[in-house]
């Protein structure tokens, strides 16, 4: 059983930054999503395990970053130039194997952390 847990979360002007956290362990493709209040649960970033391949969803490419600390056994999402759409619930998530861009493919999930940008 892998246990996930997300931090990094807050609010935020349009414009600012913020970095999420998750706490991971084990040799998992990660991955992060967003659910925005009655809105589905959609891909925002992917990581291989050894960090060498990186996928984003095109909403977010060029503003985040995602990457990981294996010996922290963390994975990072770095948001830059934050807009008030960007706001959701943020996801950490961990996948064995499959499409990482759907959320059928992840096997462990976090419970959220908050991010909201005002305008």
């Amino acid at each position: 059983q892998v246990q996930l847990v997300e931090s990094g979360g807050g609010l935020v002007q349009a414009g600012g930054s913020l970095r999420l956290s998750c706490a991971a362990s084990g040799r998992y493709y990660m991955g992060w999503f967003r659910q925005a209040p009655g809105k589905e649960r959609d891909f925002v970033a992917a990581i291989s395990w050894s960090g060498s391949n990186t996928y984003y969803s095109t909403s977010v490419k060029c503003r985040f970053t995602i990457s990981r600390d294996n010996a922290k056994n963390t994975v990072y999402l770095q948001m830059n130039s934050l807009k008030p759409e960007d706001t959701a619930v943020y996801y950490c998530a961990a996948a064995l194997k499959g499409d990482l861009r759907t959320a059928v493919a992840y096997d462990y999930w976090g419970p959220g952390t908050q991010v909201t940008v005002s305008s």
